[in-house]
């Protein structure tokens, strides 16, 4: 998540390790926050409320405040270059898979691969079909369509490369992202405590409809490392559609679209683009979770824990990173000059997604074991 890559290397490197040093410095308050509030509140009326706040809650709020400071000092555009959510978010997730054995991966694959197809196709399937139905843009629907219904600002920006979308198109489908996925965060976990949901099923709720994957770590994180587990598994899966979803839009385009404007076909192969467009932090994932498995079979699990758990602390480390970048990189700007349409497609596709969802996530996980 972020600025696109050609806006990042404008930002000189001083300011950029500037944005860094906030970022770092914020995630420091956030691990004081998260060790010290619940031990100065103990015993009073906000003391059992404070227990329960985790660590993504204090991250998001000390990223948006400083968000606002920083605007307001004028300096949040020029250290913008530090907020790096997408590399903080995709090492959080590999170190993630240290934690989760190969064999849970392989029980889930089944389900989260089944979860993700149909969901994908039916979500993007209305989205595409509702925003023609308003006369959205061509462009501007593939992004929207590839964001609320895989990954969020992963998608739109493969999406966007696909289609050739606009930059203050990609610019919009990334901040409605996050206004939609920060309230998630909060309020997909309270669903779940009230719907009695397992923590496999609330996980695969989550992970297959929060839009971002930083914010399906926090959400996650917040039911249980169950919950946390399957959810990264979910999004993931749909993070390995990605390429599919981008070879498919390029295609799409490129007979339907730019040739009837008299645009060259591309000549890049279907497996270059696919390579291209897969999301790369999926195989470190899945070989993080290979390693550690192996390395805990041969040494033992008494052996493997402290190493095991220095990983985890690793991994809670760069999501705190992830979580306080979402916060600092949040736009007001975009939304307000695209007007009502997009944000009434986008919403409405939330609510099916949300539904189809909760649907496939009871059917598919509940009782899993894994």
């Amino acid at each position: 998540m972020g600025a696109p890559a050609t806006e990042r290397t404008r930002t000189p490197l001083g300011w950029a390790l500037g944005g860094v040093t906030v970022v770092v410095a914020l995630a420091a308050v956030t691990r004081w926050l998260e060790q010290t509030v619940p031990d100065a509140t103990e015993g009073t009326a906000f003391g059992d409320f404070a227990a329960a706040i985790e660590y993504p809650v204090y991250a998001i709020l000390l990223g948006l405040l400083g968000n606002v400071v920083l605007t307001r000092l004028g300096l949040r555009a020029r250290l913008s270059g530090g907020f790096r959510t997408e590399f903080f978010i995709k090492t959080g997730l590999v170190l993630l898979g240290a934690s989760i054995n190969l064999a849970v991966i392989i029980s889930a694959a089944g389900q989260a691969i089944l979860q993700a197809v149909v969901l994908i196709t039916v979500v993007f399937g209305f989205t595409w079909w509702l925003g023609g139905r308003l006369g959205l843009d061509d462009k501007l629907r593939a992004l929207l369509s590839s964001a609320v219904s895989i990954c969020g600002v992963s998608a739109a920006i493969a999406a966007a490369g696909a289609v050739q979308a606009k930059k203050e198109q990609l610019a919009y489908t990334a901040s409605m992202v996050v206004l939609f996925a920060l309230p998630s965060i909060f309020l997909l976990p309270v669903l779940a405590g009230a719907l009695g949901l397992e923590q496999p099923v609330a996980g695969a709720w989550i992970g297959g409809n929060i839009d971002t994957t930083a914010a399906v770590s926090a959400a996650g994180a917040i039911v249980g490392e169950q919950a946390l587990q399957i959810a990264t598994i979910v999004k993931a899966t749909q993070n390995a559609l990605l390429g599919v979803v981008a070879v498919a839009l390029t295609t799409y385009f490129a007979l339907r679209v730019e040739r009837g404007a008299g645009e060259a076909t591309p000549t890049r192969s279907w497996g270059a683009q696919l390579w291209e467009r897969f999301p790369k932090f999926v195989l470190g994932f899945v070989a993080a979770s290979v390693i550690a498995t192996a390395f805990t079979a041969a040494v033992g699990s008494a052996a493997a824990k402290p190493l095991i758990s220095t990983v985890n602390d690793l991994r809670t480390l760069f999501l705190i990173l992830a979580f306080v970048s979402i916060g600092l990189e949040f736009r007001v700007a975009p939304l307000r000059e695209a007007g009502w349409r997009p944000v009434g497609v986008f919403a409405c596709a939330t609510a099916v997604n949300l539904a189809v969802g909760l649907g496939l996530a009871t059917l598919l996980f509940t009782g899993f074991a894994g």
